[in-house]
């Protein structure tokens, strides 16, 4: 039965706003032409803008309070997602989209303007953070930084581990094929907040390498900066590349969608809602005459 439902509501969808195109090609060119991408992007931008600007703002304390942070960063990504992961699939983080290209899961166009939008929008919101707070705060406004004692390695490796782990939720709770229900967002916002917890005073918990270069561009501090791309891109597809050819449990197999419809051409299914066949009490009593629901 769910399968069916999710047939039906493929079907309203798209009787409402036409279908999906087919899936474009890892360096296909044609989602250029569309307006529904340079939405996406624009989205990435505003998106990543409004996640440096909460998160960084929360490190505006002294001495930092790592649970205010942890929070804020966990919250934030949970908000953002809800208001426009619908519209460009929430990414924020140039990490998340070169992990899906790397498993051939975004075209290369998509991840280049995502990547580009996503570092633009950190280092607006970093200035835009930097121009509502007094001078005072202006020498370090959420720089992540390697705790002394730390090897520029060993940051690396922290970074390449807890991106990981949350890039590696994020494909495994957006997998098409999973049958369970649950937000989303609140998923990734508990991780973002949990990987916070665990290593914010080893590495700062960046996990992003658009979120360190806003708040670098912002103090002007780019001491171990690189650190901060080179951990988190490595982490961020070695996530997507194992969970798509290792840990997937349905790889291969044909969707939810694609087996309704091929129980429904077998005869194998027969799965009619009651309201559409018998019509409502209500509307019945209205004399309103019922339309049966047409597959």
């Amino acid at each position: 039965m769910e399968g069916y439902f999710m047939h039906v509501s493929k079907k309203v969808a798209d009787a409402r706003f036409g279908k999906e195109q087919e899936e474009e090609k890892v360096y296909s060119v044609r989602e250029l032409k569309s307006w529904k991408f340079w939405r996406a992007v624009m989205a990435e931008f505003v998106g990543t803008l409004l996640f440096v600007f909460l998160g960084c703002a929360s490190t505006l304390t002294n001495p930092v309070n790592p649970v205010r942070v942890a929070l804020a960063f966990g919250l934030a990504i949970m908000a953002l997602i809800q208001m426009f992961g619908h519209i460009s699939g929430g990414h924020f983080n140039p990490a998340v989209s070169l992990g899906l290209l790397a498993s051939f899961q975004i075209t290369i166009f998509r991840a280049l303007f995502y990547t580009i939008a996503q570092t633009i929008g950190a280092i607006v919101g970093g200035m835009i953070l930097k121009g509502a707070t007094p001078g005072s705060f202006h020498a370090n406004l959420g720089v992540t930084k390697v705790a002394n004692g730390y090897t520029l390695v060993q940051g690396v490796g922290i970074e390449l581990i807890l991106t990981f782990c949350l890039v590696f939720v994020i494909v495994a709770t957006t997998d098409g094929n999973r049958t369970d229900f649950g937000s989303i967002s609140l998923k990734i916002g508990l991780t973002v907040a949990m990987l916070h917890f665990s290593c914010i005073t080893l590495t700062g918990s960046s996990m992003n390498p658009a979120r360190s270069l806003g708040s670098a561009v912002a103090s002007g501090d780019y001491d171990t900066h690189w650190v901060y791309w080179v951990g988190p891109i490595l982490g961020g597809c070695i996530a997507t590349l194992l969970y798509k050819f290792l840990f997937m449990p349905h790889r291969g197999a044909i969707s939810n969608e694609e087996a309704t419809h091929k129980l429904l051409a077998e005869g194998d299914m027969i799965a009619i809602p009651r309201d559409y066949f018998t019509g409502s009490s209500e509307a019945s009593s209205n004399g309103k005459k019922q339309e049966t629901f047409k597959l």
